[in-house]
């Protein structure tokens, strides 16, 4: 099966069904099964990303509060700590690959959400992502650039 590797928490939010819009710098021909493999590493940006209260809303978080406090950076420290990284978290189909100018107008319906959990500069490609399971339990496996062979059967 092929996979494709995402920084997280946009891994997760695939998985959750928060993100059906993969974008990428890059174009494919490659349609059908796709595993989807949280990467291992995790840059600060995208923790601080996970603090918005559209991710924490969409992976079911306590979004913050008004007044920031002790408690919730703790809470939000362990939440992010507890994100798989290093795995494939979910299965998917990719049914199309069009240019991000495309998708306003083809994708529907194209959501607030989804713009702000992708790139959609000019120039790049969303990949359409349908019929995504999340794995009861993350399978551990080595992820790679572009698309890569993924199997189930031994982690690889």
């Amino acid at each position: 099966m092929k996979a494709i590797t995402l920084t997280q928490p946009w891994a997760s939010l695939v998985a959750v069904g928060a993100k059906r819009i993969e974008t990428r710098s890059w174009s494919t021909s490659y349609r059908g099964p796709i595993a989807i493999h949280a990467a291992k590493g995790f840059p600060g940006e995208a923790k601080r990303f996970c603090e918005s209260r559209m991710v924490c809303w969409a992976l079911g978080w306590r979004a913050c509060p008004p007044q920031i406090t002790q408690e919730w950076l703790d809470y939000m420290a362990a939440r992010i700590k507890s994100l798989p990284l290093g795995c494939v978290v979910a299965t998917a189909t990719m049914v199309n690959c069009i240019e991000t100018e495309l998708i306003r107008t083809h994708v529907k319906p194209f959501t607030e959400q989804e713009e702000a959990f992708g790139n959609y500069e000019a120039r790049r490609f969303g990949f359409l992502l349908d019929d995504v399971v999340a794995l009861p339990e993350p399978i551990p496996a080595v992820g790679k650039l572009s698309l890569w062979e993924w199997s189930a059967a031994n982690g690889k």
